[in-house]
């Protein structure tokens, strides 16, 4: 009785991962008898992980549902998933866009604290997480303690891999060129980079959302409002972004009909699938912060003379 309740049964659509993510897209999301469903009525086509029909959702089970394109939710859907603290994300197609994220935020807010104690303490944690950035993404941990100048090390280190992964794609790179008051003036490359790197920061947001991390304080960048998200999403520049964008690039210039914008979006979100981006950003989100102590003695505020 208790697995009929819940939809277990019938509940085919396999867990995008251990992180209870789950993807659904052109279908409805509704309640029947209880029991949270997605109806799939839709035309099939390639990228489609999943067959016409009507599918259980084990929705206690997940931390967030992430609705991509072609898809309703009922209101019913809603108050039973903000019941049981299920998040709803809308999101573009292979989670390249971010639509909306309702406020439902995890049931602990242990990551959040970690971050703001690490944050709060510029010329200690903070600057010692952006050291561990930019280890991730070079290969090793740097001795620099100056932000400047761990910036300018990665800007010499991108720019030999900026040359390096477009000459593996057959493309001659002419360096990085971005005019944010004329984005189509740029060469296809660098409109390419661009589009990517929409997709990997939308990929960065939902990650930053599901751990309920706090998006505006970022340890590289400092000023946007998805400054953490963007400090994430650079962390799968090298292996990602830039694969995903010199790949889109070549094969619009090959073919001219290619739209750059769609091809780079498909292509990246296929690459975010298929190496399981988000789960990984969230891996690492988690890693940042595991040596950040949130003792009570630690969090106490200093004694005042």
């Amino acid at each position: 009785m208790l697995r009929g309740r819940l939809g277990l049964e019938t509940a085919r659509i396999p867990h995008a991962d251990r992180h209870g993510l789950l993807w659904l897209s052109r279908g409805a999301l509704t309640v029947r008898e209880g029991t949270l469903r997605f109806i799939r009525e839709a035309k099939q086509d390639a990228g489609s992980s999943i067959d016409n029909g009507e599918y259980g959702i084990p929705f206690q089970s997940l931390s967030m549902i992430l609705l991509g394109p072609g898809s309703t939710v009922s209101h019913d859907a809603l108050r039973l998933m903000a019941r049981h603290g299920t998040s709803l994300v809308a999101v573009g197609e292979d989670g390249v866009r971010c639509y909306t994220a309702p406020p439902l935020t995890p049931d602990t807010s242990e990551v959040a604290r970690r971050q703001m104690r690490a944050w709060g303490n510029p010329t200690g944690s903070r600057i010692t997480i952006a050291r561990k950035m930019y280890a991730l993404r070079l290969g090793e941990v740097l001795p620099h303690r100056s932000l400047d100048a761990l910036r300018g090390i990665e800007g010499a280190r991108m720019k030999r891999t900026y040359r390096i992964l477009a000459q593996q794609q057959g493309i001659v790179w002419r360096g990085r060129r971005y005019d944010r008051s004329a984005p189509l003036a740029a060469d296809i490359p660098n409109q390419a980079i661009n589009h990517a790197s929409v997709a990997v920061t939308s990929a960065a947001v939902i990650a930053v959302t599901a751990l309920g991390a706090i998006p505006q304080l970022g340890f590289i960048h400092e000023h946007s409002g998805d400054a953490f998200a963007l400090d994430v999403a650079d962390l799968f520049r090298d292996t990602i972004l830039l694969p995903a964008a010199f790949k889109a690039a070549k094969a619009v210039m090959d073919d001219p009909t290619l739209n750059i914008e769609r091809h780079t979006r498909r292509t990246t979100g296929e690459m975010l699938r298929t190496e399981r981006v988000i789960p990984k950003m969230i891996d690492r989100i988690k890693t940042l912060f595991e040596d950040v102590s949130l003792d009570e003695e630690a969090l106490a505020p200093p004694d005042s003379e």
